[in-house]
């Protein structure tokens, strides 16, 4: 088995390549290392995942079609774990175009290059963000995705649409994996818990937004990476006989398939901001704002048909996961 990892410098393709590794997979880690939030971040995780031999790295823009179809054809990879895109839902409104490239020029060549080079399974990231206004929770799988608010999300569901096309037309057995969440050590600075940790120990407010009425379906990186890890050799199998007025819709006549992977139990933000000011000894000074464009009130997943297939349950709650990634941040920056 050899994994192609797009994505490995970010969070969840660092963390995910690890743990592959631990395994005696080989990674081909890909990543462009662009300037979204803090390369040397980026170039921190991939000096770790450097160590190992059973790493190796290109730097490949995935809108570069040539340089892409270049990597396949060498490395010969027999599964790919598709993660690079233009993450953020509040940088899609300011920066549109960056979404286009990754997520979808990017997308299509990944599926190209799986296409002619054929491989055993094609796993993507989607994100909790498609289901956009749905108002009924848990989120299902089963659920109407056609609402999104913010470009980021609708790029992510075409994902999925282009996804089912080339399973349906090429018979590549194509996995999408709807994140909720992800927080951890080594995250995205540009997320709530992460942005909060440095503004409470600098002595800054914290923007509260929708006054605290949030919930999110928090999820800790450990958990993710073992949901994924658990599906790379548990490929879709077509169904000639799938019926969309009677079957899964997250299932299809192609070698297709659609998972949430999230916690399960969202959390109040309070409660989140509680949890975070424990970990870290401190009590934050809160700024409350209204709702922000493209943002959704809630995020809870239904995960049954990820614990019927692989037996997932995450087991980190938002307390331990928070002091985990406090106690990180404080050795990373020296705090």
């Amino acid at each position: 088995m050899k994994i192609l990892v797009t994505g490995a410098a970010g969070f969840v393709g660092y963390h995910l390549s690890n743990k592959l590794m631990k395994s005696d997979i080989e990674v081909i880690g890909l990543d462009n290392i662009n300037d979204y939030y803090d390369p040397q971040l980026k170039h921190d995780r991939l000096t770790h995942l450097k160590e190992n031999d059973l790493f190796t790295f290109y730097k490949i823009d995935l809108k570069d079609k040539h340089d892409v179809d270049a990597l396949f054809e060498n490395e010969k990879p027999t599964h790919v774990i598709h993660l690079a895109a233009q993450a953020g839902v509040r940088y899609s409104i300011e920066n549109p175009y960056a979404y286009v490239d990754s997520n979808l020029t990017g997308f299509m060549n990944i599926l190209e290059a799986c296409r002619h080079n054929p491989v055993e399974h094609l796993l993507y990231a989607s994100s909790s963000s498609v289901y956009g206004g749905n108002k009924v929770a848990p989120f299902s799988t089963n659920h109407n995705v056609d609402h999104p608010v913010s470009l980021y999300a609708a790029t992510k569901k075409s994902n999925e649409l282009m996804a089912h096309t080339y399973s349906h037309l090429y018979g590549i057995p194509t996995t999408g994996l709807r994140f909720f969440t992800v927080y951890g050590p080594f995250g995205r600075p540009d997320m709530a818990y992460f942005s909060f940790t440095k503004a409470i120990l600098a002595g800054e407010s914290i923007k509260v937004f929708n006054h605290g009425e949030m919930e999110r379906d928090f999820t800790y990186i450990d958990d993710i990476v073992e949901g994924i890890e658990k599906l790379v050799d548990r490929a879709p199998k077509a169904n000639p006989e799938w019926d969309e007025s009677t079957d899964e819709v997250s299932e299809s006549f192609a070698p297709y398939k659609i998972y949430n992977i999230g916690n399960n139990n969202p959390v109040k933000l309070m409660r989140f901001i509680k949890a975070l000011e424990s970990a870290l000894g401190m009590e934050a000074e809160k700024e409350y704002m209204e709702m922000q464009p493209g943002d959704v009130k809630r995020t809870y997943a239904d995960m049954t048909d990820l614990e019927e297939d692989i037996n997932f349950k995450p087991s980190t709650s938002i307390e331990d996961g928070l002091e985990k990634f406090v106690s990180w941040y404080r050795e990373y920056y020296t705090i």
